[in-house]
């Protein structure tokens, strides 16, 4: 497929796997790089933890690497090594999600990789920083997400502490290894200085969570705990409605009065009469407005809120994304033709008036690409 992105003519090694790293070169991929999927002769494991028109071929696999170039190495061996050396030479970005110790003993550390190339890009996708005294635990998305404080803060939310039905913490430390890299490609654009770039899973998601929940914590003396009130409130949750639930934030001062005006609450007084003094009682805010919801049709509803411009939404299934009138009216489905069928996948959702992306192409089977890509370094 041909590469149409403003990331055409860069070429990615990738030695990422399982989702934090194939979801950032997934993007890449998406954006016209080529990249070089590089899997022991095993495979990526996400080849096999979902459901999938044939074996290793699953959909966590096949969305998350889709349009790239697959090459089976044995970096154990000397000649996969030399392969993946040859590859080095000729790419602009190098990135890989083993830990530090296992990607040195292979010798493709930094310096090494530098040596043989000293313009590239070359991205490391930790579970922890180096700096830290935590750096060699093993890390998936589900401990990162206790470690940062979010199942502490979902705890907060429901009453029990949790994890959150998707898995954040690799999807967000993806798309911030993602642009860590291009923050680095646009500063080899400029100097012509390659670098190292480092991104730690449990420092993004620390980052990630204390936006808003580092409230009063930050400040010294603290004037408060760490915790965002309005986002940890137990009533915040979607309104249950006379048939469904609805999801609506009836938030700042415009919408609140207009709220007020239209619907008539009995419990709408001056206590909340300001964003600033509904913000001290949130909770109690949210409690109310629960009571109020339950009293009319989610359709109602939102025909309602949608004329007074307040932000509403049904609650939607998963499975309804495919069908979202929205989504499909602005094509942001792509449907792929592959050896086993055509896929629909979700496409890019950032937009290029110049170099729009677009699904690179269907996902590899394991080492599909490896005589093609060998056969351009004149390897056998």
């Amino acid at each position: 497929m041909e590469h149409t992105g403003p990331l055409s003519g860069v070429r990615v090694v990738d030695l990422t796997a399982m989702v934090m790293g194939p979801y950032c070169t997934q993007i890449m991929a998406d954006m016209g790089a080529d990249v070089i999927k590089i899997e022991p002769p095993a495979g990526d494991n996400t080849r096999y933890i979902s459901a999938g028109p044939e074996p290793g071929m699953a959909g966590v696999f096949v969305n998350a690497n889709r349009g790239k170039r697959s090459v089976v190495l044995d970096l154990r061996d000397g000649d996969g090594k030399r392969a993946l050396r040859g590859l080095i030479e000729g790419a602009d970005v190098f990135i890989h999600s083993m830990r530090a110790k296992a990607i040195a003993r292979l010798g493709f550390g930094y310096d090494d990789v530098a040596s043989v190339n000293p313009s590239i890009v070359y991205t490391n996708c930790y579970g922890y920083g180096r700096r830290g005294p935590d750096a060699d635990l093993t890390a998936y998305d589900d401990t990162i997400q206790a470690e940062c404080g979010l199942t502490y803060a979902q705890g907060r939310l429901t009453g029990e502490t949790g994890y959150v039905a998707t898995i954040m913490a690799d999807k967000v430390a993806g798309m911030t290894a993602l642009y860590a890299t291009m923050m680095a490609l646009f500063h080899r654009e400029r100097t012509g200085e390659g670098q190292e770039v480092e991104v730690a899973m449990f420092e993004t998601m620390a980052a990630f969570m204390l936006v808003e929940h580092a409230n009063g914590a930050m400040f010294s003396p603290p004037l408060g705990t760490a915790a965002y009130p309005r986002a940890v409130a137990p009533n915040r949750r979607p309104y249950r409605t006379k048939d469904g639930h609805i999801a609506a934030l009836v938030y700042n001062d415009k919408q609140w009065t207009a709220f007020v005006e239209a619907v008539r609450p009995p419990w709408a007084d001056e206590r909340f009469a300001t964003l600033e003094l509904r913000s001290r009682e949130i909770d109690t805010v949210y409690g109310l407005l629960g009571e109020t919801f339950a009293q009319r049709t989610t359709g109602e509803w939102l025909a309602l809120l949608r004329s007074l411009d307040i932000p509403a939404a049904p609650v939607r299934t998963l499975d309804e994304l495919f069908d979202n009138p929205h989504l499909n009216e602005a094509g942001f489905f792509e449907t792929v033709d592959s050896p086993n069928g055509p896929v629909r996948f979700p496409g890019p959702p950032a937009w290029f008036s110049r170099t729009p992306g677009r699904v690179a192409g269907p996902a590899p089977r394991l080492g599909a690409h490896t005589e093609d890509v060998l056969g351009e370094l004149n390897i056998t």
